[in-house]
C-alpha cells in the first residue's frame, strides 16, 4: 500500500522510482505558467513523464503502472521547509516541551508535573518552548520561579527562540555565575536590582550553563533525526533545509541518508566558523543518498524577543540596549571569501536592521574582493537567513547583491504580539516585508525554524496570506500591506527553495523531466478562504514517485 511503512521510531523501507505510477483524478496546481492545471501526472523512474488530464495520463501509462486515485485531493509541487533544525524537531517530540504555556504558573505547574515524573531521577532537568511574549503579564521567568518548584537539582529551561534560557540557581552555582561574573562577548547575563543574576541567560551567555549540561548520546541524536523526519514526513515536506547541523547530526544524518531508508530530501549548512565549516571547504560539496551538503550557516545576532537581534536605534521598549552582534568581520570576511573560491554556499542568521545591514555589508566585501572569475560558482545565491528588520534603505540591496531572503512566515504571527513594543510604530514597516521584497525582485524561500515555531506547512503557508494569528488577530499596525498572493506563497515553498539549493531544474513545479516529489492536502488553499486554511491537512507525502506518507 505505502511506499514505506511510517512506524513509531522509524521508516523500514524506502525505494526511489520503484515502479511508474498514474496519479489521477486530482485537483492539481502544478506552480508553471505553461499549464497551471491539471487532473493527473504520471511518474516513472522517480521522475515526471507527463502532466495533464486523467484520459491524456491513461492513455500514456505503462502497463505495469499502478494507478492511484486522488479522489479530488489537491497535489502541489513538494513542500520544502528552507529553514528547520531537524534534530531540534525530534527532541522536542522527545523531551521536556514547553509550548504552549500560557503563564509562568503554568509553566511552574509543568515543571512540578515533569520532575515528579520520568525525570524524578535525573541530575538535569533540561526543557524548551516558553515564551513570555504571550503570558499576562508578558515578564520572564527568574531563578527564583524555578527556585520555587525544584531547587535540590539544576533546572535549565530554553526559550521558544533558543537564544535565552532560564536557570534555577542551582544551575548558576554550578556554572559560577555571580554577582560579578561579566557579560561574554555576544551574550548578556541578565541582573536583578540588586545586580544578582536573575536567571535568564542571552545568546552567548546561555554557554556558560549549556556546557555543563550532560550532551545527548549518539543513540538519542539519531532517535531524534527519526522522529523529525517522520513527523516531518507526516506534515507534507518532501525536503527540508538544515540551518546549522552539528558535526554528530550531519554524521548519523549522512550515514541514514545513504542507507537508502531515508526519504526525506535534506540540504544541509554545517555550522561555522569552526571543524565541520573547515571541512566542507576543503572538501567541496557532498551527496550522500538523499543528503545533500553544500552550504555554512554562521550568526550575526541573536533574537527579537530576547532582545539580541542587532538594532539601529535602541529598543523601543529598552532604551539602553541596540541588541548583540555575535560575528565580526575579522570572523566571518575570511570565510566567506575562502567559500566564493571553494563554491559554497553561506547562509548568515540576521534579525535586526543593524544585523541584516552588517551582513549585506559584509556579503558586499567579499563578492568585490572575489571577481567572478576566481568563483568556482559565479551565481553563490547566498542567503539571509530570518531577514525580520530591514531598514527600507537596505531592501533593494538584497536583489542588487543577489541575495536570498531566507524567511519564515510564522514568525509574523508570533511575534506580533511583542514586536510593535520592542521596535516601535516606525520600524514596523521593513519587519517581516514579503510583499516589499518580493516586489523589489527578491526571491524568498520560505520555512518554518521549527522547534522555534511548529514547523507545519499549512501554518507557514497561511501566515504568509493572512498575516494573522491562528485565531485571526491582528494589531491595526501589523501593515497587512505585506502579505503575499496564494501563487506567490506557494513559490515560497516550492520553486524558491528549490532556486536557493541550485535545484530549480530539479524540482519546484510539477511538470515532465524533474522528480516527481508532491504533497497532497484534503482541500484546496490555493482557493479555499483563509481560516479554512488551518483546518486542511496533508493526505499523500510522494517522493520520488513512491508513497512514503498517506493518512490512514
Amino acid at each position: 500500500m505505502l511506499g514505506f511503512f511510517v512506524t513509531s521510531c522509524w521508516v523500514v523501507a524506502w525505494t526511489a522510482g520503484a515502479a511508474p505510477v498514474a496519479f489521477t483524478g486530482g485537483n492539481l496546481h502544478t506552480g508553471t505558467t505553461a499549464l497551471p492545471r491539471a487532473t493527473a501526472v504520471l511518474v516513472d523512474a522517480g521522475r515526471i513523464q507527463f502532466v495533464g488530464s486523467d484520459a491524456e495520463v491513461l492513455a500514456r501509462k505503462p502497463a505495469s503502472a499502478r494507478v492511484i486515485d486522488l479522489r479530488g485531493r489537491t497535489m502541489l509541487p513538494g513542500f520544502v521547509d528552507a529553514h528547520v533544525h531537524l534534530a531540534g524537531v525530534g527532541a522536542r517530540e522527545l523531551s521536556f516541551n514547553l509550548e504552549g504555556t500560557r503563564s509562568l504558573a503554568e509553566l511552574q505547574e509543568r515543571l512540578r508535573s515533569h520532575a515528579r515524573g520520568p525525570a524524578a531521577a535525573s541530575a538535569w532537568i533540561v526543557g524548551r518552548g516558553w515564551i513570555e511574549a504571550q503570558w499576562t503579564p508578558p515578564r520572564y521567568p527568574t531563578r527564583h520561579d524555578l527556585d520555587a518548584v525544584v531547587a535540590d537539582r539544576p533546572v535549565v529551561l530554553t526559550r521558544a527562540d533558543g537564544h535565552a534560557l532560564v536557570a534555577n540557581s542551582r544551575a548558576l552555582e554550578r556554572a559560577g555565575i555571580g554577582r560579578g561574573t561579566p557579560n561574554p562577548a555576544g551574550g548578556e547575563i541578565l541582573r536583578d536590582a540588586a545586580g544578582d543574576a536573575s536567571g535568564l541567560l542571552v545568546d552567548r551567555a546561555m554557554d556558560l550553563v549549556r556546557k555543563l549540561v550532560p550532551a545527548a548520546t549518539e543513540a538519542e541524536t539519531r532517535q531524534a533525526i527519526e522522529r523529525g523526519a517522520a513527523r516531518e514526513l507526516r506534515l507534507g515536506w518532501t525536503q527540508v533545509h538544515l540551518a546549522g547541523a552539528s558535526a554528530s547530526e550531519l554524521r548519523l544524518l549522512q550515514e541514514l541518508a545513504a542507507s537508502g531508508r531515508f526519504p526525506l530530501r535534506t540540504y544541509v549548512a554545517v555550522s561555522g566558523p569552526g571543524p565541520e565549516a573547515e571541512k566542507l571547504l576543503a572538501g567541496g560539496p557532498t551527496r550522500h543518498g538523499t543528503c545533500e551538503v553544500r552550504a555554512i550557516k554562521c550568526y550575526i545576532d541573536g533574537a527579537l524577543g530576547s532582545r539580541g537581534a542587532a538594532l539601529l536605534e535602541p529598543y523601543s521598549d529598552s532604551p539602553d540596549s541596540r541588541g548583540l552582534v555575535l560575528g565580526t568581520a575579522a570572523g566571518l570576511l575570511p570565510l566567506f571569501t575562502r567559500a566564493l573560491r571553494a563554491g559554497i554556499q553561506v547562509e548568515t542568521h540576521a534579525i535586526g536592521d543593524r544585523g541584516n545591514r552588517l551582513v549585506l555589508d559584509l556579503y558586499a566585501q567579499a563578492f568585490a574582493a572575489v571577481p567572478v572569475a576566481e568563483r568556482k560558482v559565479a551565481d553563490p545565491r547566498w542567503r539571509i537567513e530570518h531577514a525580520q528588520v530591514i531598514h527600507p534603505d537596505d531592501i533593494p540591496r538584497f536583489r542588487a547583491l543577489g541575495v536570498i531572503a531566507s524567511m519564515q512566515p510564522s514568525h509574523a504571527i508570533s511575534d506580533l504580539y511583542f514586536a510593535p513594543a520592542r521596535l516601535g510604530p516606525a520600524r514596523l514597516a521593513g519587519a517581516y516585508a514579503w510583499r516589499s521584497l518580493i516586489d523589489a525582485g527578491v526571491i524568498i524561500a520560505g520555512g518554518s525554524d521549527a522547534p522555534v515555531e511548529r514547523g507545519e506547512p499549512l501554518i507557514e503557508f497561511y501566515a504568509a496570506v493572512a498575516r494573522r494569528s491562528l485565531d485571526g488577530f491582528a494589531n491595526a499596525d501589523w501593515h497587512p500591506e505585506q502579505r503575499v498572493t496564494r501563487a506567490e506563497a506557494l513559490k515560497m515553498f516550492t520553486l524558491w527553495p528549490a532556486l536557493a539549493s541550485f535545484e530549480e531544474r530539479e524540482r519546484g513545479t510539477i511538470e515532465a523531466g524533474k522528480v516527481a516529489d508532491f504533497t497532497v492536502f484534503s482541500a484546496d488553499i490555493m482557493t479555499i478562504p483563509e481560516p479554512e486554511i488551518l483546518r486542511a491537512r496533508c493526505v499523500m507525502t510522494v517522493i520520488g514517485g513512491v508513497v512514503v506518507w498517506e493518512e490512514p
